[in-house]
């Protein structure tokens, strides 16, 4: 006699399935801002997450929020990227799990407004370690695995800021204007491995980062604030499309504009007067 078996398929291999179709994505700086709302993105597309950042507690609430809504499968690391031998470390342990990342989100950052001479050297130096260095060094080791396999995708995230030198923003302006000088170079040099890397270069958003960066919100830049949902939308459109880079917003963009038909020293005083004022 035949016994009945259950159609309803298991959670467990409804996990495993979703993950054979689907590659991993890996985002750094997962525990707020634009590197929450990548991973909450991804994870509605059915990716399985790779959460990166120091701030464990948010990292392992923000993994439980997702595993519950979409059921993909989430690993939390919790990384000090400053540190590049601990991206080395963390490339390690993902390949000892056989974890193959097919796109990498390079989001993990920061900023800090105020006088150059009158900040700790430290601080400036951090920035750099940060913004530079270890983005530099995620993007090298996980681009040698998509390279082996053929192909994969890289989000760099710089900033409206990457377009000019800004008063009081004098190291985190150049850090970003490498960000986009560093994507723009390897979008042309890696293509040819089947590897797109793509630059967003987003305006003022609501994530946070204001605060962190004892940044002062002006009027002008109240009106150009944007929410993290369609700069995140704007830049994984533009990585599927293989774009070089991406500037979200239509106030954004024609700040860049503005910044192509003008003088260098206009263009630097109007938007240093708007970051400031």
């Amino acid at each position: 006699m035949e016994t009945a078996t259950s159609t309803k398929p298991d959670k467990d291999v409804y996990i495993h399935s979703n993950l054979q179709k689907k590659e991993w994505v890996l985002v750094t700086g997962a525990s707020g801002g634009f590197g929450e709302e990548f991973a909450r993105q991804y994870a509605e597309k059915g990716h399985p997450l790779v959460l990166v950042a120091r701030r464990l507690e948010r990292l392992q609430t923000l993994a439980a929020t997702i595993r519950q809504q979409h059921r993909v499968e989430v690993i939390v690391e919790q990384v000090d990227l400053s540190d590049t031998a601990a991206v080395v470390q963390l490339h390690h342990r993902l390949r000892e799990r056989e974890i193959s990342i097919g796109i990498l989100i390079n989001n993990a950052g920061h900023g800090l407004q105020g006088s150059f001479l009158d900040a700790p050297l430290d601080a400036a130096l951090a920035m750099v370690q940060l913004d530079v260095a270890s983005l530099t060094a995620t993007t090298h080791v996980f681009a040698q695995d998509m390279r082996i396999r053929g192909g994969g995708k890289i989000l760099l995230v710089a900033s409206l800021l990457a377009y000019q030198g800004v008063q009081n923003f004098a190291v985190y302006s150049a850090a970003k204007a490498y960000v986009l000088r560093f994507g723009e170079a390897l979008h042309r040099e890696l293509r040819r491995d089947g590897i797109t890397v793509t630059t967003l270069c987003p305006g003022m958003s609501d994530t946070g980062f204001a605060s962190v960066a004892k940044q002062k919100i002006t009027p002008a830049l109240k009106r150009l604030m944007m929410q993290p949902a369609p700069v995140v939308r704007a830049g994984i459109s533009a990585l599927d499309a293989g774009r070089r880079s991406v500037v979200p917003g239509l106030a954004n963009k024609a700040l860049v504009i503005f910044t192509w038909a003008t003088p260098r020293w206009l263009h630097q005083a109007a938007l240093s007067y708007a970051m400031n004022a």
